[in-house]
């Protein structure tokens, strides 16, 4: 049970003063944290965890708990491992498991497709009976039009949550970063915005002539986001997030060869970073999800064309939002819907289900990002070393303590 004192509401954060404190029965535990922020407890719209099939870099266990220290008090994981998650029975091994950890709560997504593969849809209605909150192809974009408009007409049969990685792989094909003046310099092949928005265009189209829910994933151009304004304005059913690495960073960044840059989709050109940012200040941007994906140093210490795209970020996302919100460029009551109620809003989910789940973070801790403080099994992250400010000090799940700075 959990004792707050101090006026609190779901969907705002509170700042603790000198006479607030947290009271949980049965743990045994005060505490008084002043000028920390007590929200609701976070929730990450898109991460990986590797686990089956490649558990060196990440499993269950020590993904729910670097997740839980992060501040994310659930978790929605990719089907997108070896094998996939496209069937009931994987979905409820995985549930099984995952309660077990005393970590963030678990809540998987299924395949759209068998395999992964765009052939053939699952059965998604026995996928959502075993748990799943939602379907995808994960980092595979559905490219057969008519193809997702048959996913999206199953699922919307059964009040499921679709979400598509938007990008036309005819014109993405080989690509490593964002196409400019940038990839000409260093000599890597760029992905045109088109890549993305096309695809964008195209899929609100879908989701508008099927009448399903459609969640677009870790948009990157500005573009996109003016696509995702309009169709709400017209009454689509589309939603859309964002990763913390596309609001911090642009393609400069690249500018060193740091393969931890080697993302999917590329980081873009400052004006699409700013066009991001003015995406969540605004609400267009739904959630901002952490899109952890974690790799052995064996598949990112290598030239940067061929190292294995992504970034872990569970425990870095608070630093990297917090930064933006000291120097203006996110409104904090902005970042804390995108990190709670709006991926809440988009899974479609009843906020009873998260009625117990709190974050108190403080902005001013210090720390640093190092192999020995994360509690990922992972550390290709481009922080690394890196003196940072921010991060959650206790993070609540269903009136229980599942971690503790």
């Amino acid at each position: 049970m959990i004792r707050i004192h101090g006026a609190y509401q779901l969907g705002t954060s509170l700042e603790i003063d000198e006479a607030g404190a947290i009271l949980i029965e049965g743990d045994d535990l005060e505490l008084r944290a002043d000028g920390a922020w007590l929200v609701p407890g976070l929730i990450d719209l898109r991460a990986h965890l590797r686990e089956p099939g490649d558990e060196p870099a990440e499993d269950l266990e020590s993904g729910l708990q670097a997740a839980a220290a992060g501040g994310f008090a659930s978790v929605c994981a990719m089907p997108g491992t070896r094998p996939p998650n496209d069937d009931g029975a994987l979905t409820e091994i995985l549930c099984h498991r995952a309660a077990k950890v005393r970590g963030a709560r678990f809540l998987p997504f299924g395949c759209m497709t068998q395999g992964m593969r765009g052939e053939e849809l699952t059965q998604m209605e026995e996928l959502k009976a075993a748990g799943c909150v939602g379907v995808t192809d994960d980092h595979r974009p559905v490219a057969d039009p008519a193809l997702l408009r048959r996913a999206m007409e199953y699922a919307e049969t059964f009040d499921i949550l679709v979400m598509q990685h938007a990008e036309l792989p005819e014109l993405s094909a080989g690509t490593v970063m964002h196409e400019g003046p940038n990839s000409v310099r260093l000599g890597l092949r760029g992905s045109p915005r088109a890549a993305e928005v096309a695809a964008v265009a195209r899929d609100i189209q879908i989701a508008e002539l099927t009448g399903g829910r459609l969640h677009l994933a870790h948009l990157s151009c500005g573009a996109s986001v003016e696509l995702v304004k309009n169709a709400k304005e017209r009454g689509a059913r589309v939603t859309c997030d964002v990763s913390p690495h596309h609001l911090a960073y642009t393609d400069a960044d690249v500018g060193a060869y740091d393969s931890n840059f080697r993302i999917v989709p590329p980081l873009r050109s400052p004006e699409d970073r700013d066009a991001l940012r003015r995406g969540v200040n605004d609400g267009t941007i739904d959630a901002i999800a952490s899109d952890h994906a974690p790799h052995p140093d064996i598949a990112k210490r290598r030239p940067f064309a061929s190292a294995a795209p992504g970034m872990i970020s569970f425990e870095t996302t608070l630093p990297v939002l917090l930064a933006l919100i000291e120097d203006g460029s996110l409104r904090r009551e902005a970042v804390v819907r995108a990190l709670s109620v709006g991926p809440a809003r988009v899974l479609g989910l009843p906020g009873e289900r998260f009625a117990g789940d709190f974050t108190l973070i403080d902005p001013r801790c210090a720390w640093t990002v190092s192999r020995e403080s994360l509690r990922s099994k992972s550390a290709n992250t481009p922080m690394l070393g890196r003196e940072v400010r921010g991060a959650a000090i206790l993070t609540i799940v269903e009136g229980q303590v599942v971690f503790q700075r």
